[in-house]
C-alpha cells in the first residue's frame, strides 16, 4: 500500500483560487506600473536596475511604460534662490552681499543631471551656490573701496558679471539662469556710520544753503519794495513840481490879468472894505485913490 496521499477535489479548489488572486494582484500592480502621470511644470526620468534611461518624460499622462522603471521627478518651473555672501574689495574690507538668482532647470537636460549631480538639493548645494560665492568674491576683488558697492554704475556692472559667469557654468549642466538681483548690501559698521556722519553734514549744508537762499529771496524782495517806494516818491514828487508849476503858472495868468485891468483891483478893495465893515470895531476911511497923496474922506468910526 502506497504512503503518496492524494488531494481530493474539494482540497484543489481553494489552492487554485488562491493562485488566481495571486495572479490578478499581480496583473493590476502591473498595470499600475504600466502608465506614468507626469505633474505640471515638471519632467521625470526614469532609472531600472539603477541604470538611467536616456528619454525624459514631459508633464503629462505616458502608456504604456515599463512597469519596473522607477522614477524621479523633476520640478523645472522658475525659481529665486536668496545667498549671502562676505565680499572683500581692494581695501580688505568684508561687505556683505544679498543677492538672489532666477533660475530653472532645462527638461532636456535633466536625464544628466541627474547622473552627474542628483537632485535639486545636489544642484544648488554642487553648482549654483560655490560657483555663486566665488563670483562675487572675483568681482569684489575689482572693487577700489567698500563704499563703491553703493554706487548704481558698481551694482550694475556686479549684476551683469554674475549673470554672465553663471550662464556660462550652469547652462551645460542643464539650468538656465535669468536673472541675478542685488537685495541689499550691507557695509562695515564702521563705514556705515562714517556715510551716516557724512549724509547728516550734508543735509545740515543744504538745510543752511536753504536758509541763506531764504535770507537773499527776502532781501531781494525788501530792495525791490524799497525801490518801488523810492519810484513812487519820486513820481510823487514830479507830480507835486508839475502841480506847483501849475499853480505858479495859474498866478501868473491871474496877475497878468489883474495887472492888465485896474477896474478888477477896485473891485477887489471894494468887497474887502465889504467884508472888514461888518466888523464893528473895524475903523474904515475912504481915500481918493487918484490922489498924489491919498488922504482920509471920512473916518465913519471915530466919535470924537
Amino acid at each position: 500500500m502506497s504512503n503518496v496521499r492524494q488531494i481530493q477535489p474539494e482540497q484543489q479548489f481553494p489552492v487554485k483560487t488562491a493562485v488566481i488572486a495571486v495572479v490578478i494582484l499581480l496583473l493590476l500592480f502591473l498595470a499600475s506600473k504600466a502608465y506614468k502621470t507626469v505633474p505640471v511644470g515638471h519632467v521625470s526620468v526614469a532609472t531600472i536596475f539603477g541604470k538611467i534611461v536616456e528619454k525624459s518624460y514631459p508633464e503629462g499622462l505616458h502608456f504604456p511604460v515599463n512597469p519596473l522603471y522607477d522614477w524621479n521627478d523633476f520640478d523645472v518651473r522658475e525659481k529665486s534662490h536668496k545667498e549671502q555672501a562676505q565680499v572683500p574689495s581692494q581695501d580688505q574690507l568684508q561687505t556683505s552681499i544679498d543677492v538672489s538668482v532666477q533660475f530653472r532647470l532645462n527638461g532636456a537636460n535633466v536625464s544628466k543631471m541627474l547622473q552627474t549631480t542628483g537632485g535639486m538639493e545636489q544642484l544648488l548645494e554642487v553648482q549654483l551656490v560655490p560657483k555663486l560665492r566665488s563670483l562675487l568674491r572675483e568681482q569684489g576683488k575689482t572693487i577700489k573701496r567698500a563704499e563703491d558697492f553703493f554706487l548704481e554704475e558698481t551694482q550694475d556692472k556686479l549684476q551683469t558679471a554674475l549673470l554672465s559667469g553663471l550662464q556660462e557654468y550652469l547652462e551645460p549642466k542643464g539650468v538656465i539662469v535669468s536673472a541675478v538681483l542685488i537685495r541689499d548690501i550691507t557695509l562695515p559698521n564702521f563705514i556705515t556710520k562714517a556715510i551716516e556722519s557724512k549724509k547728516e553734514r550734508e543735509q545740515e549744508v543744504e538745510k543752511q544753503k536753504a536758509e541763506l537762499e531764504r535770507f537773499r529771496t527776502e532781501q531781494q524782495q525788501k530792495i525791490a519794495q524799497a525801490e518801488a517806494e523810492r519810484k513812487a516818491a519820486e513820481e510823487f514828487a514830479k507830480q507835486k513840481i508839475i502841480l506847483a508849476d501849475a499853480q505858479a503858472y495859474e498866478i501868473r495868468k491871474i496877475n497878468e490879468a489883474v495887472g492888465n485891468n485896474p477896474s478888477y483891483i477896485k473891485l477887489q478893495s471894494l468887497e474887502a472894505l465889504k467884508e472888514i465893515s461888518k466888523d464893528p470895531a473895524s475903523k474904515i476911511y475912504f481915500i481918493d485913490s487918484d490922489s498924489p497923496q491919498p488922504l482920509p474922506l471920512m473916518h465913519l468910526s471915530d466919535k470924537d
